[in-house]
């Protein structure tokens, strides 16, 4: 397919805003604003419908993050990401001659969804509105039909086989969906809560589908009736006289701090469309992130990830003329964020995945829902931190973020998808908004580059080679290909993929003039802020 157009324009409004990859979905939410919901309320109608029409990035078998922002509170973070079952065993995949976890078709790579856990505790603790009103405009799309974006098209003949899938089938472009199966599930949701998902048939289906003839079920029922979300203190840095909040481990958020703390040490040109500008932001991420593989896991302290004793002595081997040498330091996209604030002045930051478009191809039962596939996080290295085994959560790729003034009121709420790619993206964006005056639409719009490992493969192994990347541009960043080659990077100029440099969105509130000021990324084609 052709790339998209490059360009949105800043969307200002007085009373609310939300901003998606999907028009409908943002729409849905700002209805639920207008009607007396909170941002709260309006995230989860929103993550609802993007569910159900956005099935290639996120789904209701996936997990999800948030950072909650109420006035005069610190923020809050909640982590529902889904643990593996009571069956994970490292050892079986090992003697089947793994040295990964598989990606597709492999029930091993899916730990029990935590998204729909997440609604429940966000709406517990900041909800306004009835569930089942939450989810309505949902089961809607799914009852009713919907129309297949572009992206969704033309990722969908990639699942044309999969067992179970009978909803998104080789797609022509405008097709319209329905999905019944997902509608049968966001009803029992709204009827039951958690258990009308985790007990009911969803849940059901799940246990058989990790049903081993001669080992260990994948998941047992108690696995299910754990529940998989959790209040977590979240990751602040203060940098360009803002406080940047994420989630800690076992997200990897700490990059986006820890990149904007060695960036902030460096003397950044004022111009971001200067090479000089792209190449010591290049090397402030691989500064942050070429151990990643080792010391990203559940259990890693956070604070101590984004130390100055840390990143100190990785700043000081930043040259402004050349790239450092990172290499021997250390022995499609399927994520959807968006972004939500109310009249109120609360604020919600929210990403939701499958991991890789549609997660592990594995459908359960009949109902047409995909299974994530954030196992892919695991290791199977014997004694890793991070090894795949039961009730442990994967290192996470998604990495929301927050920014609040010093004396504490919120400033801006962003985000991507983008797999490795996000807090690189989220960094680059967290900068242009902080030491310059563009607007969103203009942070949004800009030219991105990301980084690779040298033979990437799912856009989730960025670091195996520590900080041997390749640095990919896209075609209207093209201009900081000769001077980064000058200094070291290899550059790539990429045009082919839609979703390689992610699908971001922001609300700020720091634009003269405006009480909210936000943007949709271009990229997700049918993405839109929403404002009233």
């Amino acid at each position: 397919m052709n790339p998209p157009s490059q360009h949105t324009e800043t969307v200002f409004a007085e009373h609310a805003m939300v901003c998606s990859v999907d028009a409908e979905a943002s729409r849905a939410g700002v209805e639920v604003l207008r009607h007396g919901g909170n941002a709260v309320d309006a995230a989860i109608a929103t993550n609802a419908v993007l569910a159900v029409t956005q099935q290639h990035m996120c789904g209701l078998g996936g997990d999800l993050f948030a950072i909650v922002y109420e006035p005069g509170q610190a923020p809050t973070v909640l982590n529902a990401s889904g643990r593996a079952g009571s069956g994970a065993n490292p050892d079986r995949l090992r003697a089947e001659g793994l040295t990964t976890v598989p990606h597709r078709g492999n029930i091993s790579a899916a730990p029990v969804p935590g998204c729909v856990d997440g609604w429940m505790m966000l709406a517990e603790r900041y909800g306004t509105q009835p569930m089942a009103e939450l989810v309505a405009p949902a089961i809607a799309f799914a009852a009713d039909g919907f129309t297949a974006s572009p992206l969704l098209s033309y990722v969908s003949r990639s699942v044309s086989d999969v067992p179970g899938n009978t909803d998104i089938v080789n797609l022509a472009r405008g097709a319209t969906v329905t999905r019944p199966g997902a509608a049968r599930t966001l009803e029992a949701i709204a009827t039951d809560g958690r258990a009308g998902f985790y007990q009911g048939e969803f849940g059901e289906a799940l246990i058989e589908a990790g049903r081993r003839p001669d080992v260990a079920d994948e998941y047992t029922a108690d696995d299910l009736a754990t529940i998989q979300a959790d209040w977590v203190d979240p990751l602040r840095v203060r940098v360009w006289g803002h406080d940047v909040w994420t989630v800690p481990p076992n997200s990897q958020g700490y990059l986006s701090l820890a990149g904007a703390r060695i960036a902030e040490g460096l003397d950044l040109p004022t111009d971001p469309t200067d090479p000089t500008w792209a190449h010591l932001i290049i090397e402030s991420c691989r500064a942050a992130g070429f151990d990643r593989p080792q010391v990203l896991h559940e259990g890693a302290d956070g604070n101590a990830l984004i130390s100055e004793e840390r990143l100190a002595p990785r700043r000081a081997r930043i040259s402004p003329d050349r790239a450092a040498d990172w290499g021997d330091s250390w022995g499609d996209g399927g994520t959807m964020y968006m972004c939500a604030i109310d009249d109120a002045g609360m604020g919600v930051s929210l990403i939701q995945s499958n991991a890789r478009d549609f997660g592990s191809h594995i459908v359960v039962g009949d109902t047409g829902l995909f299974l994530h596939n954030r196992g892919l996080g695991f290791s199977l290295e014997t004694g890793h931190p991070a090894e795949y085994g039961p009730g442990r959560r994967p290192p996470h790729t998604l990495s929301p973020a927050l920014v609040t003034r010093p004396d504490g009121s919120l400033r801006a709420i962003l985000g991507t998808m983008g797999g490795d790619a996000q807090p690189q993206v989220v960094l680059q964006m967290l900068t242009r908004l902080l030491t310059t005056t563009q607007q969103p639409g203009e942070i949004i719009s800009a030219g991105r580059f990301t980084l690779a490992s040298p033979d990437p493969l799912s856009g989730f192994e960025t670091w195996s080679g520590a900080g041997n990347v390749r640095v990919e541009l896209e075609p209207h960043a093209a201009g900081w290909a000769d001077e980064l080659t000058k200094r070291g990077h290899t550059v790539e100029i990429q045009d082919q993929n839609p979703s390689a440099f992610g699908h971001a969105h922001m609300i700020d509130l720091g634009v003269d003039g405006a009480r909210y000021a936000g943007a949709s990324d271009p990229r997700s084609v049918v993405g839109e802020a929403v404002g009233y």
